[in-house]
């Protein structure tokens, strides 16, 4: 399950793909059209700018903008960057490994396949969803609560 913080941090940086190559994008206009605490998008923010996903500027005309293009980011990456390993077991982590604590025969466990398998699979599919296709997906989504008009 995805905490709130990399919820929050897809949703800016989905943000900052739709404003990709037009300046920088002030922490205030992020938080309030995604609707994200201001000083918790700040700390996401730092993350990410630390990772070289963000660049940023200070001043008037500052903030923060997307560091690479959106075609070249993917959902996996900031996933992995905000949450950690994807692998559901630390002994079928490529970057974390580390043998289960109750393991009793790391050869022998029957666990261990199909726990790789999952892993596998889900950096497949999430390392090929780029915050272009995001970004354009959500273009065309229709807004959960429609803007209502008083007569």
């Amino acid at each position: 399950m995805l905490s709130s913080k990399t919820k929050y941090g897809i949703h800016a940086l989905i943000f900052l793909t739709h404003r990709y190559g037009k300046g920088f994008v002030a922490i205030k206009e992020i938080s309030d059209g995604e609707a994200i605490p201001r000083r918790f998008l700040e700390t996401i923010l730092l993350d990410l700018k630390g990772a070289g996903l963000l660049t940023s500027r200070a001043g008037p005309s500052g903030g923060y903008a997307l560091r690479i293009t959106p075609k070249d980011l993917s959902l996996g990456k900031v996933i992995r960057l905000l949450e950690g390993p994807l692998a559901l077991t630390p002994c079928v982590s490529l970057n974390n490994y580390a043998p289960c604590a109750d393991c009793r025969s790391e050869a022998e466990c029957s666990l261990k396949l199909s726990m790789k398998k999952v892993r596998d699979a889900t950096a497949n599919i999430l390392d090929e969803v780029t915050f272009q296709e995001l970004a354009a997906q959500e273009s065309k989504l229709i807004p959960a609560h429609p803007p209502t008009f008083d007569i």
